[in-house]
């Protein structure tokens, strides 16, 4: 493979893009609008230029990986990719649509993965023809991208071997580990880092603690490397929401979102992304 396109410019499309051009990929970086790719490149930049202040990187590196990547607002662009990662909102309806398009343009032998920390990709695969949904899997990558050594590859119903076995050789070349996850919604990681943020949600909204006494106990009683409404808050407590409501409709009402989180989000406090969630960025 030479050719990488990631569809999403955001904090994850753009760390995927990053670790993509630093392992000597080409890469086309897609988003709806001029200034979402803008806003993209610039955190690439920034994050490029903490890697050489950790002398992780050359100066002289930075202009050559971000000579890599080509930014486009047009999908036609993406004809010959060999493989595409998609890391757009965590809607079932738009990633379909968006796929049924791309499966008509990109050549028949690209593969096309899914960043998705949780829908289905059997289900995902089922937007495209019968014949491109052997070269479909998910890749979820977590954020940050640059940072986390993790991709859970998540087989589809009907995934081939090969697509599965080229997905992983990927990963390795940007230097990632992996593990192969059957297809269930939620995968490994999500169904329990939902499970752990709401119910930490529900112990805020009961009046146990508050938010900072809450996570410090996790993150030292439990070691984790954050508490769980910090970590909301990186995720997007928008995501976490459209997470728990997707699950909960597969699972049921273990996965009932809290009230507390659901009136967050319809005021607009949605974590690091939006200036304020649980704390004030």
């Amino acid at each position: 493979m030479q050719t990488i396109g990631i569809l999403g410019a955001g904090i994850m499309g753009n760390g995927i893009a990053q670790v993509s051009a630093i392992a000597g990929y080409n890469v086309l970086l897609y988003d709806i609008e001029q200034k979402f790719i803008d806003r993209g490149l610039t955190e690439m930049e920034k994050s490029l230029s903490r890697m050489v202040k950790k002398e992780k990187l050359l100066e002289t590196d930075v202009p050559k990986i971000m000579g890599k990547i080509k930014a486009s607002l047009d999908l036609k662009d993406f004809k010959d990719c060999d493989l595409i990662i998609e890391a757009i909102p965590e809607i079932i309806s738009l990633k379909k649509e968006t796929f049924a398009k791309l499966d008509i343009i990109c050549k028949k032998d690209c593969i096309i993965a899914s960043n998705t920390s949780a829908i289905s990709i059997t289900d995902l695969a089922s937007s495209v023809s019968a014949e491109r949904q052997t070269k479909f899997i998910g890749l979820h990558f977590f954020n940050p991208v640059p940072m986390m050594k993790l991709v859970e590859v998540i087989k589809g119903e009907v995934t081939s071997e090969d697509t599965l076995n080229t997905s992983i050789e990927y990963c390795k070349i940007i230097q990632k580990e992996t593990v192969v996850i059957n297809d269930l919604p939620g995968f490994a990681t999500t169904r329990l880092a939902v499970i752990i943020l709401n119910e930490a949600v529900f112990m805020l909204q009961d009046g146990l603690g508050s938010v900072e006494e809450i996570d410090k106990s996790i993150k030292l009683g439990l070691a984790h490397p954050m508490g769980p409404l910090t970590l909301g808050d990186l995720i997007g407590l928008d995501t976490a929401l459209h997470i728990l409501d997707y699950l909960r409709d597969e699972f049921g009402p273990k996965f009932q979102a809290c009230p507390l989180l659901r009136k967050m989000v319809r005021a607009g406090k949605l974590g690091r992304k939006s200036g304020e969630g649980f704390y004030k960025y």
